[in-house]
């Protein structure tokens, strides 16, 4: 994979085996802020947190992938999965840079439901 691409991801990591592709974070110290915004509802900011998240946005902002894009996170790992590389690819992109704009993922997230 570029290294550029690779490189704007970060602190999520991309991973490719022989017919898939997955885009995982290891939870915990990236964005702790946005969840703790719904501490109180039970969120904790863990994978299955993230995951949720991750819903909103993509049946939000890309709909049009959600029939490439699997989900399968753990308490400590947020991962998505696709055979469909270059739709994973905008999904990563995508996901990474609503990342950046406070004001958009507290809105998103505001919408996400407890796993």
């Amino acid at each position: 994979m570029n290294e550029e691409f690779v490189n704007k991801l970060k602190p999520f990591f991309w991973v490719e085996t022989c017919n898939s592709f997955s885009l995982c974070l290891g939870v915990g110290g990236f964005k702790d802020g946005i969840f703790e915004s719904r501490a109180d509802e039970g969120f904790e900011g863990n994978g299955y947190d993230w995951g949720s998240l991750a819903h909103v946005f993509l049946n939000e902002i890309m709909p049009e992938l959600k029939k490439d894009i699997g989900f399968d996170p753990e308490g400590s790992m947020f991962c998505v999965y696709s055979k469909n590389e270059d739709a994973l690819q905008k999904f990563a992109l995508g996901f990474r840079a609503m990342c950046d704009d406070d004001k958009k993922m507290l809105d998103l997230f505001s919408r996400a439901e407890l796993d």
